[in-house]
Order: structure tokens, then C-alpha cells, then sequence
């Protein structure tokens, strides 16, 4: 049994990407190419691997994910003086993405179990300058799709999936970026596969696929496109672009990464059903329930601490000895930076307060599993009876 009072220990981190040789290979292929800048062969492979993943018929793959969604919503023509619901319990870049566009986003609360967009609020928000809806794959859990695509349809919006953490995740039947009008994923170190910082954007649009694309190249055509063009291809600048293009080096890597997807999945759900086993034992904290008509993509693994234990001292006590570990996500509708919210997100405020992600990654072992649970489990044994309010 571990030694808890062992100062010695290497500390868990909260997450650490799987790597090995491969990559390096990869990367190593690209600087002999020539060719690094972006959109070049390693993108358009990484463009094709995301078409196949989601079932989409068109990629463009983009230096993150949050470039991802502030293209999806200008090809989706929203503007200054339009709305757009969006589920509150994310990463602010979700939020972010609606204010680039000069738009106004509109916070909807989630569910209280899954931390995605509570389907049943989504209607009553609803207003003459809604122009679509923003649904979050939660810390990796998939949104309630069939019902948002019905309601999308019905109330003439677009529908816009922020599969950020949602590679690998299932919904009915179905993979995670293959809902909604266009979905956007995130390659960031955090995610289940990663080439440091990157994001793909998937839909069936082909007009939708050809604006994001140009948009991304300031406008114009890649130099990578243009280079088999008969003649001196000089390009045209129409419409004001921006430089979201992914780097070819990080294509490669984020390729490889992609190959092994399936196996990160599988490692990642025994990971997460053994930590269930481990924490039912744990008084004071709750496990994350999952509905049976999804698959998660583990890519965060957050328990609920449970009132009256406080969440933040547990998190600090942790970190003390050498436990990684963090909130969940934002309640985004009480950050200064979108302003006055009118609409109330209780379930996303507590779970902004209460939801404690801790660690999980791809390589995490077992021996560390068991620290990390019986650390949280002296922890809150030990919390002060100040630190239970």
C-alpha cells in the first residue's frame, strides 16, 4: 500500500499527453518535406481521418478549436444584432466565439447530470434574434443531439456542436461531430488526442466547408492549392479573412495521434469505470453518471463534492500533496467579460462549484489511481469542520 505521508512521491499530474516515437517520426517526415506552413498534405490527411471520424463530408482542419467556432458562426452568418443560445457550462471560448462575431450569446442552463444543455429550457429562450444554438459536449459527454436537431429544425436555427472534448464520444448510435449543422473539435494538449494546440471543423456543407476554409487563409486560396495552378495564380482578397490555418508539423503529429484513438478510448473507459469502483467507497464525493444512450470520451474525469464538504479546500489539500486536480468547467453566465446575464443557470452554477476533475489520462496507471483516491479520501476525512460550510 502506498505510503500517503511519502514526500517523495512523484507528483500525479491533472493530465499528460500519450506520446512516443511515432510522433516524432511524423514531425520528422514533415521538416524533410519542406513543406510546415499549413494546409499542406499532413492537414488534408488529418481533414480526411476527421471526415471519417465524424462521418462528415467535408474537414478543415484549423490552428484551434476556438478559431473553429468563430468561422463555423461567421459561415453561419451571424453578426451584430443576432442571438445565439448557448449552453453555459463550458470553457468561455464557447462564449467568446459568439462575441467575435459581434453577436449577443444567450446562456442556457444544463442538465444536472450530464452538464450539457438542458434541452427543455433551450425553446423558452428562444426570442425574434435567435439565429441558432450552441450545444457542449460537457468535459466529453455528449448533448441530448435528437431532440436539439428537431428543435433546431422546427424553429428554423442552425445548430452548432462544440465537440471540443467529444472525439470518440457516441451519441445514439452515433459519433460525436456528426450532429447539428457544423461541429468544431479541439486538438489542445488537454484532449484525448492532441498535437499541443490545434481543432478540426466537420460538416455536410460544402458552401459552409469552402467559406471556413478561405476564411482561414485571409480569404483566399492555400498557396498549397495554388501551386498545380496553370500560369501565375496571384490570389484575390474579396472578403476579410483571418491567418487560423494549422501548421502541417502539427497535423502530423495530431495524424498519428488520431491512429490511436480507439485504443486512448478504451484505456480511458476502463480508467474511468475502475475509478467508479474505487470512489463508492469514498463518503463525501459523488461519481459522474453517464445515461446509457451516450459514450463519454473520459477526457475530463469530474466528481461532485458533496455539501457540505467544501470543493475548493479539498482541491488545495490535494494539490499540497501532489495531486493534480481542477474544477470541471465555467458557469460562463458569471463572468464579468459577457455582462448582466437575465437568465438563470442554478444546475451549471453548482456544477461550476462543485464538480472537482481529477486526474485522468491515457497513460495514468493503477498505482496511481489508488493514490489519487486515497488521497481524496484522507483529505476529506481530515477537512476541518470551518472547511464543511
Amino acid at each position: 500500500m502506498t505510503d500517503l505521508s511519502d514526500t517523495t512521491l512523484p507528483p500525479v499530474p491533472l493530465t499528460r499527453p500519450s506520446t512516443d516515437g511515432s510522433e516524432l517520426a511524423a514531425v520528422a517526415e514533415v521538416l524533410d518535406s519542406g513543406w510546415l506552413a499549413g494546409q499542406g498534405p499532413r492537414s488534408t490527411a488529418l481533414e480526411e481521418g476527421f471526415q471519417k471520424l465524424s462521418g462528415r463530408a467535408h474537414a478543415v482542419a484549423l490552428n484551434n478549436c476556438t478559431a473553429g467556432l468563430h468561422l463555423a458562426l461567421l459561415a453561419l452568418d451571424v453578426g451584430p444584432g443576432d442571438e445565439v443560445l448557448v449552453a453555459d457550462y463550458s470553457f468561455p471560448a464557447t462564449g467568446h466565439a459568439v462575441l467575435y462575431t459581434g453577436a449577443t450569446p444567450v446562456f442556457v442552463d444544463v442538465r444536472a447530470d450530464t452538464g450539457t444543455i438542458d434541452t427543455d429550457l433551450v425553446e423558452a429562450a428562444v426570442t425574434a434574434r435567435t439565429k441558432g444554438i450552441i450545444a457542449v459536449d460537457a468535459l466529453g459527454v455528449p448533448a441530448d443531439y435528437q431532440p436539439l436537431e428537431a428543435l433546431a429544425r422546427s424553429r428554423g436555427l442552425f445548430l452548432l456542436e462544440d465537440a471540443a472534448c467529444g472525439a470518440g464520444g457516441v451519441y445514439a448510435g452515433r459519433p460525436c461531430g456528426g450532429f447539428g449543422d457544423v461541429a468544431v473539435f479541439s486538438l489542445h494538449a488537454r484532449k484525448g488526442i492532441t498535437c499541443g494546440e490545434g481543432g478540426v471543423l466537420v460538416t455536410d456543407d460544402a458552401a459552409v466547408a469552402t467559406r471556413v476554409r478561405e476564411a482561414s487563409c485571409f480569404g483566399m486560396q492555400s498557396a498549397f492549392a495554388r501551386q498545380s495552378a496553370a500560369g501565375l495564380a496571384l490570389p484575390t482578397f474579396a472578403a476579410l479573412g483571418y491567418n487560423y490555418k494549422l501548421s502541417d508539423v502539427l497535423a502530423a503529429v495530431a495524424c498519428v495521434q488520431l491512429g490511436k484513438l480507439d485504443e486512448f478510448m478504451s484505456k480511458r473507459a476502463r480508467l474511468a469505470a475502475r475509478y467508479a469502483d474505487l470512489l463508492a467507497g469514498v463518503p463525501g464525493v459523488t461519481a459522474p453518471q453517464v445515461p446509457a444512450d451516450r459514450s463519454p470520451t473520459w477526457q475530463t474525469y469530474a466528481v461532485t463534492v458533496d455539501e457540505p464538504v467544501s470543493r475548493d479546500a479539498v482541491a488545495i489539500a490535494l494539490r499540497e500533496r501532489g495531486i493534480g486536480c481542477n474544477i470541471g468547467t465555467y458557469a460562463m453566465h458569471r463572468e464579468p467579460v459577457y455582462g448582466p446575464q437575465a437568465a438563470s443557470c442554478p444546475e451549471s452554477n453548482r456544477l461550476f462549484e462543485r464538480h472537482l476533475a481529477l486526474p485522468m489520462f491515457t497513460d495514468l496507471t493503477e498505482a496511481e489511481q489508488d493514490r489519487v483516491v486515497a488521497t481524496l479520501a484522507a483529505v476529506i476525512a481530515e477537512q476541518p469542520a470551518g472547511h464543511r460550510s
